[in-house]
């Protein structure tokens, strides 16, 4: 039996969604990317395997609908899990037992991390343009980039991160429906929602983490 003989079944159209078919692969990508951002904006631990399996989905899903880069992405979102599945439990540094706080972006981390992003997303996109067949080099590319941006400060626990997700999200909810992926694109505007919450809680928590500090100053 072939891979694809085993992941056949999750192509299956379950139903129609606005004369476009929905197959098992979307659905589950659905519905563990809601729970995920849902257990992120509580800072609960459970959003990292969730997410991974989130991430598997997608690969399958965004390969079919010729998201080259997004697919590609979902990889380095595994990657990026396992490290900030650690960072979270460990306080980001060796040998501490210690959760890791809510802390604001820093000027020096905003200045590499938008470098990055703007080179990154450039580079992409002319690779996409001229080794694939993407319809939306560009804006494949630009959601890939603001993603990576935002996943590094959400493994880091930066607040900013928040509004890195809410800009690529702003992007993928018209993508996708051009696309034909109309379920991901209603999951994108509840992400928008969800990421709108956990950007409120995570300030919460950063204001009542600097209270003492306040205090004692």
């Amino acid at each position: 039996m072939s891979l694809a003989d085993v992941l056949e079944p999750l192509q299956q159209p379950l139903f129609t969604l606005l004369d476009t078919p929905v197959g098992w692969t979307e659905v589950l990508g659905f519905g563990s990317g809601a729970l995920c951002v849902w257990l992120v904006a509580r800072q609960h631990l459970a959003n990292w395997p969730i997410g991974i399996a989130n991430n598997v989905f997608f690969v399958l899903l965004f390969t079919q609908a010729g998201l080259y880069a997004d697919a590609g992405l979902q990889i380095v979102f595994i990657v990026l899990a396992a490290y900030g599945w650690w960072t979270w439990t460990h306080g980001g540094g060796p040998g501490s037992a210690e959760a890791l706080p809510v802390r604001r972006t820093t000027r020096t981390e905003w200045t590499w991390l938008l470098a990055a992003g703007t080179v990154g997303t450039l580079a992409l996109a002319l690779l996409l343009d001229r080794a694939t067949d993407s319809t939306v080099p560009f804006w494949d590319a630009l959601t890939t980039g603001l993603s990576l941006m935002a996943t590094y400060g959400q493994c880091r626990k930066r607040l900013e991160s928040w509004w890195l997700w809410i800009a690529a999200d702003v992007v993928y909810v018209p993508l996708y429906a051009h696309k034909g992926l109309y379920l991901t694109s209603l999951l994108y505007v509840g992400f928008m929602a969800l990421c709108v919450a956990g950007l409120r809680g995570w300030s919460r928590d950063l204001a009542a983490a600097r209270r003492p500090l306040e205090a004692v100053a």
